[in-house]
């Protein structure tokens, strides 16, 4: 990797343009809604969109009751009327838009019920243009999304309200979530390039999630510039782009939000789990998702801090952990989703030893390890920010359902690149039927159980057993349906005045 360039800026300043959602996940606001709109009147909806007030980092510094975010999809750009040379300048996975093509939806796993054209909303007609995210404390939503509804006017259609459930902390299968979360790293003080990047850290350059700073290769990720002397707004309203002179950055303090209604079939995960094992389905459970119910750790944890792992009790217990003391994968299968999500690995997939043993792995000659199978972690990671929808169901209610009302997750991400982060790991690590070395086994949790081009099965799941053959559970049926998804652009405040002109 190339050294950082120390003069790309790495400290995020500027909290009053950063919308707060990359600083918050906004727990103590349990109640929330995600409306999904399509502009309906163009001046209308711009007028809205230059007048709303939108929740920035700086907000935080005081309670919120309530909190509203915007993002919007490219196709939403052009129906506002942005600039076509704008909006060629964000990613093309963003241009495209999720369901953009048929090569995007097999890499992502969207095939055969998950295809977008099963989709409730996401393809076609139904493709959102903005997303309207809003937060507030129990008892308060209600009224919120009426006011906001309300000043909203004619100016856009609600396509559809994703609602959401406070499940106290657990997602519908019963786990704890939302336990490991990346260490945005705001006051640019890692260097990327550096040796600390051989073992796994959780403290990651804020350039992974927000435009405009150093990312993870010490560089800033591309995104749409605007010539001031062609463009009097964007030099009104715009920062200046760190990088080019006489340009004005449309992308800085800004982020892609990917967004999937993922519908979950908990019912049938735990008659799966309990067929499996019928004395105690809860062990297998836990090996498939790769941590226990309460979200602590299979493996054992580390003895030296990880840099990035909290302070307080709960994450140190939860997180201060690799897979490095589980050599064998005996603790937790090399195929749990959680492992698959974020492999916790450095540049060196085994950790630290010696320098012979860094120059190995550095040449490519190291043997035994899974250097050259999983790609470092930190240039992977994303900042998870869904919602749970449904009720939540015990295990025993569950093993006894026959019918229930839908449940899932609102999965919501953010990453500046969505190639790298988003789709990465959804191709090559969760679908992904060679992860680690494997063979037939995609993420047992959300995995289609599609067959590959070849026929091979992907819907095994292995447990290597010390001194003996592997025990493996064949034949999982599909736990998780995609219900819709989109590629959104979460802008800064200033540019999102700037795209609503």
């Amino acid at each position: 990797m190339a050294g950082a360039d120390l003069t790309v800026p790495g400290d995020v300043t500027e909290r009053d343009d950063v919308q707060a959602l990359l600083r918050s996940g906004f727990g103590p606001l349990t109640e929330a809604c995600f409306l999904l709109l399509r502009v309906a009147d163009v001046v209308a909806a711009r007028a809205w969109l230059a007048r709303v007030h939108v929740t920035s980092m700086a907000d935080l510094d005081t309670k919120q009751e309530t909190v509203l975010q915007v993002a919007l999809t490219a196709a939403g750009m052009r129906a506002l009327g942005t600039d076509p040379k704008v909006i060629d300048g964000f990613s093309a996975e963003f241009v495209a838009g999720m369901a953009g093509d048929a090569a995007r939806s097999r890499r992502l796993g969207d095939v055969g019920p998950d295809a977008p054209e099963h989709w409730d909303w996401g393809w076609a007609e139904r493709e959102p243009h903005a997303l309207v995210m809003l937060y507030a404390q129990p008892g308060a939503l209600a009224v919120f999304r009426e006011e906001v509804v309300g000043s909203i006017g004619a100016g856009f259609d609600v396509l559809t309200s994703l609602e959401t459930s406070d499940m106290k902390g657990h997602e519908p299968f019963g786990f704890l979530d939302g336990v490991s979360q990346p260490s945005i790293d705001w006051n640019g003080e890692r260097a990327p390039g550096s040796a600390a990047d051989l073992d796994y850290g959780n403290l990651i350059a804020a350039g992974e999630f927000v435009l405009g700073y150093r990312n993870e290769y010490g560089r800033l990720t591309e995104r749409p510039i605007v010539d001031g002397a062609q463009d009097e707004r964007a030099a009104a309203l715009l920062p200046r782009a760190a990088d080019r002179p006489n340009a004005y950055d449309s992308g800085r303090n800004g982020t892609y939000l990917v967004l999937r209604q993922l519908e979950q079939d908990v019912p049938g995960f735990w008659r799966t789990m309990s067929a499996a094992a019928p004395a105690n389905p809860i062990p297998l459970a836990e090996a498939v998702v790769g941590r226990r119910l309460d979200g602590s750790p299979l493996v054992p944890l580390q003895p030296q801090r990880i840099p990035g792992v909290g302070e307080d009790a709960g994450d140190r217990v939860r997180n201060q952990f690799t897979y490095t003391r589980d050599p064998q994968r005996l603790a937790c299968p090399i195929g749990a989703h959680v492992r698959r999500a974020n492999p916790r690995n450095g540049d060196m997939a085994e950790g630290r030893t010696g320098l012979v043993g860094q120059l190995l792995c550095t040449l490519g000659f190291a043997a035994d390890t899974d250097a050259d199978r999983i790609a470092p972690s930190r240039f992977h990671r994303l900042l998870r920010r869904g919602r749970e929808y449904g009720r939540l169901l015990s295990i025993r209610e569950a093993q006894a359902s026959v019918e229930h009302p839908p449940a899932g997750i609102h999965f919501l991400c953010l990453n500046a690149n969505i190639s790298r982060q988003f789709e990465f790991v959804q191709n090559a690590w969760l679908q992904g039927t060679t992860f680690g070395g494997l063979t037939g086994e995609a993420d047992p949790l959300t995995g289609n159980r599609a067959p590959l081009m070849t026929g091979a099965a992907t819907d095994e799941f292995s447990m290597p057993q010390g001194g003996g053959v592997a025990k493996r559970v064949a034949a999982l049926p599909r736990f998780v349906t995609v219900r819709g998804g989109g590629y959104f652009f979460l802008p800064g405040v200033r540019a999102l005045r700037y795209l609503a002109g």
